[in-house]
C-alpha cells in the first residue's frame, strides 16, 4: 500500500498526555492475543451487522454493505489495560463518523454499547466514539484482519483501552442512558483514559 494512502493518528497522544508510550505501559513488537473466551464461527452469508436505538435510520447491514461503506487506513497505536502497547499497526476499515454520518444519530443519544458474535459488549459515550479514529476495522497491515485478532470485524479504538475495541463486533446500539458492558460490569473503566491510568472504576 503506497504511504501516502495510510492516515497516521498516532499523534492523537498529545490530546491525552505527553508521552506516546502511556504511563504504566510497555512497548511490544508483536500483537498479542487476548479474548472474552474462544473465537466465534462467522458466515459471510448470514451476517448482518446492525445499528439501532436512538437513530433516525435503523440499519441491518450484510457483509457486502459493510464494505462498500466509505473505507480508509490509518496507522494507530494500541494499548491494552493489561499493560502492553504496540506502535504503528496499519487497520483498514469504516470510521466511526462515517458509520454514524450513515444512519444519522438522534438528538438524545448519549452513549454507545457494541454488539459481538461471541456475546461480548463494550460501552462508551458518544463523544469518545464519534472521531475519526475510531475505525470498524475488517484489515490490518495490507492483509484481512485475522480471526483471532477479531476478524471479520472489530473496532479500534487508539484513544482507550483495547478492551473499548470489541472483537468480531456485528452491532452497535445507540442509547439515550449509559448501560455497562461486560468488563465494565465487573470493575473496569467506563472511561479507559491509558494516559490516565483509568483501568478500573
Amino acid at each position: 500500500m503506497d504511504e501516502t494512502d495510510v492516515r497516521d493518528v498516532t499523534g492523537l497522544y498529545r490530546e491525552f498526555g505527553d508521552a506516546r508510550l502511556p504511563p504504566g505501559q510497555r512497548e511490544v513488537e508483536r500483537f498479542p492475543v487476548l479474548s472474552m473466551g474462544g473465537t466465534p464461527n462467522w458466515d459471510p452469508e448470514r451476517w448482518r451487522f446492525d445499528v439501532d436505538g436512538a437513530v433516525e435510520t435503523p440499519r441491518s447491514f450484510t457483509w457486502d454493505e459493510f464494505r462498500d461503506l466509505p473505507s480508509e487506513t490509518q496507522r494507530q497505536d494500541f494499548h491494552c489495560v493489561t499493560g502492553w502497547s504496540t506502535f504503528d499497526c496499519e487497520f483498514t476499515g469504516v470510521s466511526a463518523t462515517t458509520l454514524l454520518d450513515a444512519v444519522g444519530v438522534e438528538s438524545d443519544a448519549v452513549h454507545v454499547m457494541f454488539h459481538a458474535l461471541d456475546g461480548y459488549t463494550t460501552d462508551l459515550p458518544l463523544d469518545a466514539v464519534a472521531r475519526d479514529e475510531v475505525l470498524f476495522a475488517w484489515g490490518y497491515d495490507g492483509d484481512a484482519l485475522p480471526r483471532e485478532h477479531g476478524g471479520p470485524l472489530r473496532v479500534v479504538t487508539p484513544h482507550k483501552y483495547a478492551y473499548k475495541g470489541a472483537k468480531w463486533v456485528d452491532g452497535v446500539t445507540l442509547l439515550t442512558e449509559p448501560e455497562r458492558g461486560y468488563w465494565e460490569q465487573r470493575g473496569y473503566s467506563v472511561s479507559a483514559n491509558p494516559w490516565a491510568e483509568e483501568r478500573y472504576s
